[in-house]
């Protein structure tokens, strides 16, 4: 084994990884192309994950074109490590997970990504080092390799075509990893410089529409405005309306109602 630089990726909590401690290792066996690597490294940084061994790289290592494609993510591919065998690069690690469309004839559990990122959370949590193992891009691990690994992680693709490059498939992992320890609500709306406008400010907008409609004689049939009327609240009301937008709808209303005075008079 040799280090590709001479200061390891520090222990414990960093920015880089959001402040978690250790997070997963990924393993690359016999990666092809620098680019692929680049773009795998820079898919890792996405998510926290900055611990990247190599094993057997086809074209060498170091890389320019994987710093390259890295795209910033050097803190990766700068400490980025080196093994000759595979036994080696899984040597301090406690539990190991390898990714395969197939699993072959070994009985293992098999996770998804997004089932296997709490069990990866909580094994972290305790203080375990844990490591995802890729295989090669043309062929995929081996049979050796899923003997290596506590367990599989399969993607759930559409079984007619479930081919990952292999910036995808680590992707795909580390996106679950990262999604499962962080409050992100699933919808929010942005305001901005603004905020919500108040129940009354609203209240107030529909006066001064309904009373201009009422002038400008929109209300043809009196038994029908009521409904016209609840209609036109609720086009308003589904738009979450913010107090500028409020603003800017009273400032059109009285726009239009003083060109149509201008052209009376």
């Amino acid at each position: 084994m040799s280090d590709v630089a001479d200061a390891a990726i520090p222990e414990g909590a960093s920015p880089e990884t959001g402040g978690i401690a250790n997070p997963p290792v990924i393993i690359l066996i016999e990666p092809q192309l620098g680019e692929n690597i680049g773009k795998a490294a820079r898919a890792m940084l996405n998510c926290g994950l900055v611990d990247l061994r190599l094993v057997r790289p086809r074209d060498g290592w170091p890389s320019a074109a994987a710093t390259a494609n890295a795209s910033g993510a050097d803190i990766v591919v700068d400490n980025a490590k080196l093994f000759d065998r595979e036994e080696d690069a899984l040597a301090d690690l406690n539990r190991v997970y390898v990714t395969t469309a197939r699993t072959r004839d070994a009985i293992k559990p098999v996770f998804t990504p997004r089932g296997l990122a709490p069990e990866l959370r909580a094994n972290v949590a305790r203080g375990e080092k844990v490591g995802v193992l890729f295989g090669p891009e043309r062929t995929g691990v081996r049979n050796e390799h899923v003997s290596m690994a506590d367990a599989v992680i399969t993607v759930p693709l559409n079984p007619g075509f479930t081919s990952l490059n292999l910036a995808q498939a680590v992707l795909l992992i580390g996106y679950e990893w990262w999604q499962a320890g962080v409050a992100v609500p699933e919808y929010q709306m942005l305001m901005n410089d603004t905020f919500p406008a108040t129940r009354d400010e609203i209240e107030l907008m529909f006066g001064h529409l309904e009373a201009e409609l009422d002038q400008s004689g929109f209300f043809r049939v009196e038994a029908k405005k009521p409904p016209m009327m609840r209609n036109i609240r609720n086009i308003f009301n589904r738009s979450n309306l913010t107090h500028q937008e409020v603003q800017t709808v009273r400032g059109m209303i009285v726009a239009m109602c003083g060109a149509k005075h201008r052209k009376k008079s």
